[in-house]
């Protein structure tokens, strides 16, 4: 029942909407050509996919609010992270992102390739916005100058910075456990919401899955899971990046667990793929190609499944408040009108999103965890069953 009307809900916020849009739509198309309309044209509005993509690409900046000042003027509040560029012909060159002041102003030879430039075609296809690239006196890119860019992201500064947190954190429970609090007695503090966590996924998750072999892949698969994790925390607050919702993050995972997969492999794995045993001639030309893949789909599939469910929480989000300045810009009864809508349903998405967070986490880990089992698993007399393990 409460799902019917949820889905009635959505469908009515959504056919006013459409409905809002459409009159608008109309409106513009009969409206007469008046100067006052031109002015309107040519007048900047809000942009929702320029503020989606804002904030789920990475950036030089944390941006986190603009405002309107008392002078009238837009305002921001960003952290601009410093900018770091080595080049063969000009040497190495630092100063801070805000220096370009948001790519209107170039900076000791370089400039910051901008959205508006792409859209209207003033730069080449080849760079893409918020590309430092090198200009000459005039202001143009000089094509002759190469640039690498060593600079820190947002993205970068945020895994440090949750790499401090989880460092820190693992060591101030281990110097506990030493010191005997939570052996003599129990535990306290961050060891009381640490020491579940881990007895669940060594229990449930590592034992099942590697047998007796569990303790040499624990310390990968614990770190591998709190890693994501607080990276994703991280990622919920307003302002900061979405690391886990970046293809080069969770490409760099899955490369690290297909390593340790491959080095967990034996000959009976590797038989299984090149020659299966048991198999007609016929099927194996179809299997071992099959096989083969399946070596390189495995790594794949945990870098798109947690890289898609990742970003596809923020961009709902994002676009949830975008609907609120979409309506407001048709009317501003409607703008307001649809506000306590459109929060509730961010509200509870970002709820739903803490909780993807820690299944995500998990399922990541599991998985490498199952991709390792099956690399170093033997027949069945050599196979390290879930109970003998729980006897150790």
């Amino acid at each position: 029942m409460t799902l019917k009307c949820v889905k009635s809900l959505l469908v009515a916020g959504f056919s006013v909407f459409s409905l809002f849009f459409s009159n608008a739509v109309f409106a513009q198309d009969h409206a007469p050509a008046t100067e006052q309309n031109t002015k309107n044209e040519e007048k900047e509005g809000f942009d929702a996919n320029e503020v989606i993509f804002g904030h789920v690409l990475d950036a030089h900046e944390f941006h986190f609010m603009s405002y309107k000042g008392s002078d009238g003027e837009e305002h921001e509040a960003i952290v601009p992270l410093p900018v770091l560029l080595y080049s063969p012909q000009r040497g190495f060159t630092s100063f801070m992102f805000s220096d370009f002041h948001h790519g209107e102003q170039n900076f000791q030879g370089y400039k910051v390739v901008t959205n508006k430039e792409l859209e209207e075609k003033l730069v080449s296809d080849k760079y893409y916005a918020g590309q430092i690239v090198p200009v000459d006196d005039k202001g143009n890119i000089d094509e002759s100058v190469s640039v690498y860019d060593l600079s820190p992201t947002r993205n970068v500064v945020q895994m440090i910075l949750a790499l401090t947190l989880f460092v820190w954190a693992m060591i101030s429970i281990a110097k506990k456990y030493k010191k005997g609090q939570g052996i003599t007695s129990a535990p306290k503090g961050g060891q009381s919401l640490m020491e579940p966590i881990i007895i669940f996924l060594t229990d449930e998750l590592a034992k099942p899955c590697l047998g007796n072999k569990y303790k040499k892949y624990l310390p990968y698969l614990l770190t591998v899971f709190f890693f994501i994790l607080i990276n994703s925390m991280f990622g919920l607050i307003p302002g900061t990046a979405n690391v886990t919702g970046n293809i080069a993050f969770t490409f760099t995972l899955a490369l690290v667990s297909f390593i340790v997969i491959l080095f967990s492999t034996n000959s009976h794995y590797w038989m299984h793929i090149i020659w299966p045993p048991n198999v007609p001639i016929a099927v194996k030309l179809i299997l071992i190609p099959v096989e083969i893949l399946g070596i390189f789909i495995k790594p794949m599939a945990l870098m798109i499944r947690l890289f898609a469910n990742m970003i596809a929480g923020h961009i709902i989000i994002i676009c949830l408040i975008s609907l609120i300045f979409i309506f407001g810009a048709i009317s501003v009864g409607a703008g307001w009108g649809f506000s306590p809508i459109s929060v509730g349903f961010v509200i509870f998405i970002y709820f739903i999103e803490i909780l993807v967070a820690f299944i995500q986490a998990y399922i990541f880990t599991n998985l490498t965890a199952v991709f390792i089992g099956q690399a170093f698993e033997g027949s069945h007399s050599d196979v390290d069953h879930y109970e003998d393990a729980v006897l150790v």
